[in-house]
């Protein structure tokens, strides 16, 4: 089953590039009492995940951060060094978005956002999305038709629907 607005979002541990190596992140201690947005992408450094998606927060931060937004979290099938390196060639790390690797993609595929695309070389990825997360519960989910576009999931498209 697919999430959507109103859902609880399932207890998961997401991967991070922290100091000593790849560290485990507790996505609802992360969620308990704030309000974050979650965006999830097919992949790092694929066209438009990385052209389009992830530069479109790193432009609306400061205006999420003006709406009360406590953290942007970006969400990728990938592994924490990869998701580290992508967040510093997007300026994302720079803008203070927290990029989160999924490698098992056991929280996509717990929120029923899973997809896979063999000729791109693409298996359990995300699809594309994004949400508002208030305190462990989604209160407005965007997700793309198509992988390949980033139309209602992208920054500007979600900060219109605050």
């Amino acid at each position: 089953m697919t999430i959507t607005k109103g859902d609880k979002l399932p207890n998961s541990t997401l991967v991070a590039m922290g100091a000593d190596g790849p560290a485990p992140v507790d996505l609802a201690s992360k969620l308990a009492g704030r309000k974050v947005v979650i965006f999830a992408v097919p992949g790092a450094f694929t066209p438009t995940c990385h052209s389009a998606h992830v530069p479109s927060f790193v432009r609306t931060k400061a205006d999420f951060d003006a709406k009360g937004v406590d953290e942007i979290i970006c969400v990728s099938v990938n592994d924490p060094f990869v998701m580290k390196s992508w967040g510093e060639a997007t300026g994302a790390t720079d803008a203070g978005i927290t990029m989160l690797g999924d490698p098992e993609a056991a929280f996509t595929k717990a929120i029923g956002m899973d997809f896979s695309a063999p000729p791109a070389g693409l298996i359990d990825r995300s699809k594309r999305y994004a949400m508002v997360v208030e305190d462990g519960t989604v209160t407005v989910f965007q997700a793309e038709e198509n992988p390949g576009v980033c139309e209602v999931s992208g920054g500007e498209a979600l900060l219109a629907a605050l």
